[in-house]
């Protein structure tokens, strides 16, 4: 979901929520499902349990970076792995040439 989306995703949600404020009061009432109201219950088998079934449907509603996203983190992930790798590669130089000289030496 990219940038635009999301705002108007929250525009709409600060919309109902104003809605919500406006509208009075309702006593309460019958318990209110998690899921939605089109939704059957699901009933796990042996082969599909239910909380795998949970966790497929909380991975369908993860905002999935896109290809651009993915190329531009990998290569900042590539970046920083190589600098770190520069840096401890040139700290075990620098602490074994101390050890020579100082306690082999």
């Amino acid at each position: 979901m990219g940038r635009e989306m999301r705002r108007a995703q929250q525009r709409a949600e600060r919309r109902q929520q104003r809605q919500q404020r406006s509208q009075p009061q309702r006593q309460a009432g019958p318990p209110v499902s998690t899921s939605s109201p089109n939704e059957a219950p699901r009933k796990g088998s042996l082969f599909k349990p239910r909380w795998a079934m949970d966790i497929i449907s909380e991975l369908r509603k993860v905002t999935w970076p896109n290809r651009k996203e993915v190329g531009n983190l990998t290569f900042v992930v590539i970046v920083v792995s190589l600098l770190l790798g520069m840096v401890l590669g040139t700290a075990d130089l620098a602490f074994g040439w101390f050890i020579e000289q100082t306690l082999l030496g």
